[in-house]
């Protein structure tokens, strides 16, 4: 099988990551995507992240009825900063040894690619695939890294918050059941 694995706060989850998740799933035939909710991402301040627990039940919902789509908890159930060499290797361990891993990210985490820790075993481990980014070029990328064009949306959690705490509608920025999700607990308003 050719799985794909997203990462991130997903704080909260929205349009953009499912229709990235879907772009790269179509465009390299992967069987699956897995979605990795981050418990503490070690590279963001926490003063704007809401709960893991919560981050994770608002993917499942987002991705409930798409078969393609799963949802792992492995982050959030480790407790403390998620790292990605920890990740992959516990998500390995589910997989049969002719699995393939990719590992999707934006092309604007490129330049920080050789700061994250154990690279050279995650590169050992996975194919990256890239996603451009507006503004970001890819002329001289190098490594093992596939390049896929996806068409995004411009969302952004941050915009999204933003407009709750504005009292904005977030309506067709995400997915009805995460937008109920968010107004029946007050995330993000204060």
């Amino acid at each position: 099988m050719k799985i794909g694995i997203l990462g991130g706060t997903f704080n909260p989850v929205h349009f953009g990551h499912l229709l990235l998740a879907e772009g790269v799933r179509t465009n390299l035939s992967l069987d699956k995507i897995i979605f990795v909710p981050a418990n503490f991402p070690p590279h963001k301040k926490n003063g704007d992240i809401a709960v893991a627990i919560l981050r994770l039940k608002m993917v499942k919902l987002a991705v409930s009825g798409n078969p393609d789509f799963l949802v792992s908890d492995i982050e959030i159930r480790r407790k403390g900063v998620s790292f990605t060499i920890d990740t992959l290797k516990a998500l390995k361990k589910k997989f049969n040894q002719s699995d393939e891993l990719f590992f999707i990210i934006g092309s604007d985490e490129l330049k920080d690619l050789d700061s994250w820790r154990d690279i050279n075993l995650i590169r050992k481990t996975v194919k990256f695939v890239v996603v451009a980014r507006p503004g970001c070029d890819l002329s001289n990328m190098t490594g093992e890294i596939i390049q896929t064009d996806v068409k995004t949306l411009d969302i952004s959690g941050y915009a999204i918050r933003e407009r709750i705490r504005n009292n904005e509608s977030i309506r067709y920025l995400l997915p009805d059941a995460v937008n109920k999700f968010i107004a029946k607990r007050g995330l993000y308003s204060k």
